[in-house]
């Protein structure tokens, strides 16, 4: 059998094209690869509080009164073809571990009089509530369904010298500690604001940087700042975790720089991908994780993925087989 000359040309550039496919479709998915990286773990966001809080804390007894718990509204009846307003006031709500629910009033009931004094509306009880300013027990007299009761109310004081006080602020991120602002005299300057560290929390940098409960912080990068707020907002806000800053520490007299790396959640690969060779993705939040091989956007040749404890695999999408999935059932009563 003879063979012609441009046969075996022939038969030379076939097999050279086919040894040639592959090396064109490498730069192809080059082009299209990628990795992307996302924290290890889920970094909450942070949402500073203003410089001065405003905590209603006056202190003064005119702002006390009492609480009952109730919500109230006027006493209908249940006729829709002819309404009417009863006497007394019906309960429409009892809050949690209130006056009211510690005394037995439930929902539904209508307050009939307190004290002696009718009830005929909401307004007679919001009025008795904000004149009274002492711990003082009242007598309600009560309708529920074709019974009437009586409860011993103890009226609950509010507002006043009970609210709430500031104790220090928190970065629970960067630094992963809390600070009070002081006010310090330094080389014979006079009211510089400084933050004192009064609590570090758990993986804190501070920690390895030598920085303890106690100590004073004055300057972060050689500049000073206004607060702990501001120490705080600087930190989060100009720069990005695992930055280095460094912190002027005020120890016996002198002002030492502690160099601290903030926290760092670290990082892991939440996508990969290579063209239609290999597609990777993960999160955190849901969380789950997915792999295709060979996809060709009607169907993969392999894929996986898991959301929670539910798994999948698919073949060429014709076998499908599942695990851990959950089961909806009804229980009875």
């Amino acid at each position: 059998m003879k063979l012609r000359v441009s046969s075996l040309k022939t038969l030379a550039s076939r097999c050279s094209s086919r040894r040639l496919m592959p090396l064109l479709l490498l730069p192809i998915v080059l082009l299209t690869a990628c990795v992307s990286y996302e924290p290890r773990v889920l970094v909450p966001a942070l949402n500073l509080s203003a410089e001065d809080l405003s905590l209603n804390n006056t202190g003064s007894s005119n702002n006390l009164r009492i609480d009952f718990g109730l919500n109230l509204s006027v006493n209908e009846s249940d006729s829709l073809t002819n309404i009417e307003v009863l006497p007394g006031v019906r309960v429409r709500g009892v809050a949690e571990n209130s006056a009211a629910d510690s005394a037995g009033i439930q929902l539904g009931d209508v307050i009939l009089s307190i004290n002696d004094i009718e009830t005929n509306h909401p307004d007679v009880i919001v009025a008795l509530q904000q004149q009274t300013n002492a711990d003082t027990e009242f007598s309600f007299k009560l309708r529920r369904n074709t019974a009437v009761l009586e409860a011993r109310v103890i009226g609950r004081l509010v507002g006043g010298s009970s609210a709430l006080r500031e104790l220090y602020r928190i970065d629970p991120i960067a630094t992963r500690a809390g600070y009070r602002t002081e006010l310090i005299s330094v080389r014979g300057q006079a009211d510089l604001p400084a933050a004192r560290v009064v609590e570090l929390l758990d993986e804190s940098p501070l920690e390895e940087a030598g920085i303890n409960v106690g100590d004073l912080i004055l300057s972060i990068n050689g500049e000073n700042f206004n607060s702990a707020q501001d120490l705080i907002r600087r930190l989060n806000q100009d720069f990005s975790l695992g930055d280095r800053v460094v912190l002027g520490v005020y120890d016996d007299q002198l002002l030492v720089e502690k160099t601290v790396q903030l926290w760092n959640p670290g990082r892991r690969i939440s996508r990969i991908a290579l063209g239609p060779l290999l597609q990777y993705e993960s999160s955190l939040n849901p969380d789950g994780n997915s792999l295709s091989v060979l996809d060709f956007w009607l169907f993969s040749f392999y894929k996986y993925s898991r959301l929670g404890s539910e798994r999948s695999h698919s073949l060429l999408g014709l076998f499908n087989i599942s695990s851990d999935l959950g089961e909806l059932t009804e229980e009875g009563n």
